[in-house]
Formats: structure tokens, C-alpha cells, sequence
């Protein structure tokens, strides 16, 4: 079982019944249906089981992505590698791309989990634990984007039944219309009142190395888990649940423990490679 709380849980996943019991997920029951004639059964297409693959390996593309952006900083933090190879034109948009695509994904996972309280408090412990490291090793994080993404888990748990409420076709204007107006939020919008910087508000002394604000982020989150009930019910091509991809699917099912470790790691890296430079 994936106990990954940015992924989708297993257990709350969309279940496909088996018509052959060893199709069946290890450990479980498998489903009673009725018997297919040889012909249908030899020409039906394979059905998708639990985990979405594609969901798994978009999950994957963005936490690599993220990894590559942590060790360019890297490089030019602690091994003075000109400023241009962390903040260009291109990275700078290939960013917030990556970042909304872990975001959005998260919303689609918050909505096909039934208990989006544990989900959340998990990661606001991992969060928790993302700023004691940082803060021994000189980096503070102090509102990241697991912190960001806790907050926006939980206030899902709270709200969910007014998003389920409000006719669909409304929710991605609302969105939508969420995200550009707060735009401006995404770097911190500067205010002499403290403690409000979760929400993008910040004073001058405010710094953590890794920031996302709930604003304009938490309509990234919101428009996921809009996008996660058409993907639960099925509505997608079946391509969609079916096509397999191998090795990005298992990175991103194990996304909260690579972003969690490859800090560490790659800091210790760059400090060999300044150790061997040096000499």
C-alpha cells in the first residue's frame, strides 16, 4: 500500500472489479462478476486497476523537475555558479509550471481520499520537519510548498461540502478568476503587519528560501480537486486508466519521501564537490 499522502490513497481509489481473481490486487477479495463468454473476455480491453499510472507519472515529472530547480540553487548558493543558471526566463516560467502541476495534482488526490484530515496532518508534520532541517542547515523554509499544500489539504477536509455543493460548471471560473486576481500574492506582497504570510502578505524582515502563500496557490489546489471528480467517475478516455509508464509512475508515488530526502542529499553532494574544488 502507498502511504504517500500527496498521492492517491490506494484504499479510497476507484475500484475495478476482476473478472480472473489472480488480477486482483494482493491481499484482497477479488470482486464477484458474472462470467464473460471466451469471445468477449478474449477481446475486452484490459481494465484499469487501482492506481492511475499517468497521474503517478505526471506526479513524477514535476517532483524530478523540482529536484533539478533545488540543485541548480544549490550550485549557485554554496558553489558561486552565476545567478543565471537557477533564475532565467525559461526556468522561471518552467517553475511555477511544474509547481502548480504537484499543486493541481494534489488537489486531485485530495478528492478521491476519504480522509483528507490524516492526509493533511501528515504532511504538515513533514512540513514541520522540513523547516527544523532547514533551519539547522542555514536555509529556512519557513512556508514551502508542503507547508502550502498541508493548509490547502485541510481546509478541503473542512470545506469539502460546499465545493461539492456549488454547480460544476462554476467551480474552475471561480478558480480561475482566483488565481489571476491573486497573482500578484505569488512572491509576497510586502505589509508591516506580521503573521500574515502564509497568505502572501509579508514584512520586509520575512524571508524563507522556499515560499508559496496560500494565494494564489490554494485556487491551483481548489481547481484539482474540481478536476478529480470527472477523473474518479470515469469520464476520461479509457487510455487515460489504462496506458502503463514504468518508471516515472513509481518516482511520483513516492513523492513526500524524495522531496523530504533530496535536500539533504543534494546539499551533501555540492559539499563534496566545494571539498574537491577547494583543493
Amino acid at each position: 500500500m502507498n502511504n504517500d499522502p500527496l498521492s492517491i490513497p490506494e484504499e479510497t481509489e476507484p475500484e475495478t472489479p476482476a473478472a480472473d481473481p489472480a488480477a486482483c490486487t494482493p491481499g484482497t477479495a477479488p470482486a464477484t462478476v458474472p462470467a464473460a463468454p471466451a469471445a468477449d473476455a478474449a477481446s475486452a480491453p484490459k481494465k484499469a486497476e487501482g492506481r492511475i499510472d499517468l497521474i503517478d507519472a505526471a506526479r513524477g515529472v514535476a517532483i524530478i523537475l523540482m529536484v533539478i530547480h533545488h540543485f541548480l540553487y544549490d550550485l549557485v548558493a554554496f558553489l558561486g555558479m552565476p545567478l543565471w543558471l537557477f533564475t532565467n526566463p525559461v526556468l522561471d516560467v518552467l517553475h511555477y509550471f511544474f509547481a502548480g502541476l504537484f499543486i493541481f495534482l494534489a488537489g486531485i488526490s485530495s478528492d478521491f481520499s476519504r480522509n483528507n484530515w490524516l492526509r493533511g496532518l501528515k504532511t504538515l508534520a513533514a512540513a514541520a520537519l522540513v523547516t527544523l532541517v532547514t533551519v539547522l542547515m542555514g536555509m529556512d523554509i519557513w512556508f514551502g510548498i508542503l507547508h502550502m499544500m498541508a493548509v490547502c489539504i485541510l481546509f478541503f477536509a473542512l470545506t469539502r461540502p460546499f465545493w461539492e455543493w456549488l454547480p460544476r460548471w462554476l467551480m474552475p471560473l471561480l478558480c480561475t478568476a482566483g488565481t489571476v486576481l491573486t497573482a500578484p500574492f505569488v512572491n509576497g506582497v510586502q505589509t508591516n503587519i506580521p503573521g500574515l504570510f502564509m497568505f502572501g502578505l509579508i514584512t520586509p524582515d520575512f524571508y524563507s528560501s522556499d515560499y508559496f502563500p496560500l494565494l494564489p496557490w490554494i485556487f491551483v489546489f481548489l481547481l484539482g480537486t474540481w478536476a478529480g471528480r470527472y477523473v474518479k467517475e470515469k469520464r476520461l478516455p479509457s487510455a487515460f486508466y489504462e496506458t502503463r509508464v514504468p518508471v516515472l509512475a513509481p518516482i511520483g508515488r513516492r513523492t513526500l519521501l524524495i522531496f523530504l530526502l533530496h535536500q539533504p542529499v543534494l546539499y551533501g553532494i555540492v559539499m563534496i564537490i566545494r571539498w574537491f574544488a577547494e583543493r
